[in-house]
């Protein structure tokens, strides 16, 4: 019963305003007043999350909030325990760093039955699975953090962006999605420099220019993975509707949201979403590291969301 309790306030947490927000986004929708200042907006928080609290005997009181160039770290005291969550600077998102928020009181992980470990099997040439959405906040930090490591290790060992089996950011999630799907796939020696670009601030019309994408070839994958996954056709505005391109992989590695890194097909939790440590990972995994392993990249986490801001921003959020 307990168990039971916690997931509905968990759902509730993240399903609060809008349907299409479940488990990963919070959409808070505040009264457009010119008071907009951090203290206003972090009070406003807290009060939406008591809304959903009040009912379950629960009650959320604010510890402290840190000002970050992207938004507003809130970190607040349920009973005994500490929680936190990150807040857009114009108040409009609230994404959670503890996904799991009251089901930490119970005996599962956050990582909901995946088998997570950090020891994968090594091999001469590791297989290296990242899983996202596309504009999935976390996803995008974890995309940035193993760029550098990609780009260091493309010769030694296979890297792949790949995409959960569900959308939860609209109509553009999906496009992306597909973009992005059909670059990597049929334009692969271009789709590093695509990323890097998208990941600056989302331009996919401008990263196209710069990567020099053939726009024909793509538009030509693009129409023939969405009649074949019939993806258009099951896109609602509402839910999560399904992205099957990798389906089949979802459910072998039990990919439960984004980002999921996957490292000689064992699921890798990585907490701290900096370069040198996922490089750290990806170097575990070699029979025999090449000297590459031995270049030490950044040590800092990127900031969740599109831009290149590093700073000590909590990194273990996921959408889910």
């Amino acid at each position: 019963m307990k168990k039971q309790t916690a997931k509905k306030i968990l759902i509730g947490m993240f399903s609060i305003i809008t349907v299409s927000a479940l488990l990963g986004t919070l959409i808070l929708v505040f009264p457009q007043k010119n008071k907009k200042t951090g203290n206003y907006l972090v009070e406003k928080a807290i009060v939406q999350i008591n809304k959903i609290l009040t009912p379950f005997g629960k009650k959320a009181e604010l510890v402290s909030f840190v000002k970050e160039s992207q938004g507003y770290k809130i970190n607040f005291k349920i009973e005994d325990k500490e929680y936190s969550v990150f807040m857009t600077k114009d108040g409009k998102y609230l994404f959670p760093i503890e996904a799991n928020l009251m089901v930490a009181e119970e005996s599962s992980t956050s990582s909901q039955n995946q088998s997570v470990t950090q020891n994968p099997e090594k091999r001469e040439r590791p297989d290296v699975k990242l899983f996202v959405m596309s504009y999935c906040p976390f996803g995008l930090q974890m995309q940035k953090a193993i760029l550098p490591v990609w780009k260091l290790l493309k010769d030694k060992a296979d890297f792949g962006v790949y995409f959960v089996d569900y959308i939860m950011h609209g109509k553009k999630e999906m496009e992306e999605n597909l973009r992005q799907y059909c670059i990597e796939k049929e334009q692969k020696e271009k789709y590093l420099s695509y990323l890097e670009c998208f990941l600056k601030d989302g331009n996919s019309e401008n990263c196209l220019k710069v990567a020099e994408i053939d726009q024909n070839k793509l538009k030509t994958c693009q129409e023939s993975t969405d009649r074949e996954f019939k993806i258009s056709e099951k896109f609602t505005e509402t839910g999560y509707p399904p992205f099957d391109v990798h389906k089949d992989l979802n459910e072998k590695y039990e990919v439960k949201g984004s980002p999921t890194l996957v490292i000689n097909d064992k699921v890798v939790n990585i907490v701290e979403r900096s370069p040198e440590k996922i490089k750290e990972e990806v170097c575990n995994a070699f029979l025999n590291p090449p000297k590459e392993c031995e270049e030490k990249l950044s040590e800092q986490a990127f900031s969740p969301g599109f831009g290149q801001t590093t700073e000590n921003i909590p990194s273990s959020g996921q959408c889910k």
